[in-house]
């Protein structure tokens, strides 16, 4: 990793109490560590959600702008859901 830089921040106490146990317990070597994989993992999930949103669901969103008539009426979807439990159980 590049430059560092330190912060200071506050948590509340059940998750500075999850930080610093993660650290007893021996996963991580400092707090940081723990901190910077937490918002590692939030940044992954930010960019999942993002090339989620841009691709599948703009592609369903243009599909649907384009021909509104495909689409189901709740009524239709309710039994359409309502035949696929009978079937399953």
């Amino acid at each position: 990793m590049g430059s560092t830089r330190q912060l200071t921040i506050t948590l509340p106490d059940e998750v500075a109490q999850a930080v610093c146990e993660r650290v007893r317990s021996g996963q991580y070597a400092s707090e940081s560590e723990v901190v910077q994989e937490g918002l590692e993992t939030l940044l992954a999930r930010d960019q999942a959600l993002d090339e989620w949103l841009r691709g599948p669901v703009a592609a369903a969103y243009d599909r649907i702008i384009a021909d509104p008539n495909s689409l189901l009426s709740a009524e239709e979807v309710r039994a359409h859901l309502a035949a696929r439990h009978t079937t399953n159980e």
